[in-house]
């Protein structure tokens, strides 16, 4: 039973119980897939039996459930139906015919990324098989500082979200970081290139409360041409444009323009 007060608002306890829960469940990660009571302890700074009893609550209530090594705790079904819930946004159901158009126009896999709780998720992607190799990434990958939709996402957020993207990271990363995100406001766009031929290229998407989603290309082609104006990012930034219009989003300038 939950507790209230006087007034009818719920007390003090339940809201920090409300707190624990949601950093229970932001413990979980595409790299952290189960934990141990005794993780959660350590993590959160509990005790070791208040851990394992915010842990099987959770299980009780479908938030989490027991995984297959003993002790540990994995995401429950309540949480993919939340999840499934959460990725039936708008820019979700309207960008799957831009991104088929896109990776058939430029043969390149095309992704779109969607603002999670701890930066870009991966939301669609539509996969290039007219090449011998197929670049790829799976829906539902969190996406780090060094990707091109994390480093488009802050070019078109507020300082408050850098700050937090790049807390705890050296002095040398963040500047790069920092670096990055400036050629992205500037350009209206984002690379992200590797020496073994590796690339991701990504746009933002807008709607009418500003950026809801990027548009990225990736690939492994040696030779393809990502220089500033090349058909290849042209039809990148128009596609992302088109689908910003279709939502009823405004570009935003880049500082290139201004």
């Amino acid at each position: 039973m939950t507790n209230v007060d006087s007034t009818g608002d719920a007390s003090g306890s339940d809201i920090q119980a409300v707190q624990r829960v949601g950093q229970i469940c932001s413990l979980f990660g595409p790299h952290t897939t189960e934990l141990t009571a005794a993780d959660v302890a350590e993590r959160l700074g509990l005790n070791r039996t208040t851990a394992y009893r915010y842990c099987t609550s959770l299980v009780t209530a479908g938030i989490l459930e027991r995984g297959h090594r003993r002790g540990t705790f994995v995401l429950g079904g309540m949480m993919l139906q939340l999840g499934m819930h959460a990725l039936q946004r708008r820019v979700i159901k309207i960008a799957p015919p831009f991104l088929a158009e896109l990776s058939v126009a430029v043969r390149t896999t095309t992704v779109l990324a969607v603002w999670g709780a701890h930066g870009p998720v991966v939301a669609l992607v539509n996969e290039d098989l007219s090449r011998t190799v197929v670049v790829t990434v799976h829906a539902g990958t969190q996406l780090d500082l060094s990707s091109a939709q994390m480093r488009v996402f802050l070019s078109c957020q507020d300082e408050q979200a850098f700050e937090r993207a790049t807390e705890g990271i050296s002095d040398a990363k963040r500047a790069e970081v920092e670096a990055a995100v400036f050629m992205a406001r500037r350009n209206g766009y984002g690379i992200v290139s590797h020496s073994d031929g590796l690339f991701a290229a990504a746009a933002p998407v807008f709607d009418e409360y500003g950026i809801c989603a990027t548009i990225a290309l990736l690939g492994a082609d040696q030779m393809a041409d990502l220089s500033s104006g090349s058909p290849t990012l042209a039809k990148l930034v128009n596609t992302a444009a088109a689908l910003s219009a279709e939502l009823g989003g405004q570009e935003r300038k880049r500082v290139a323009d201004l």
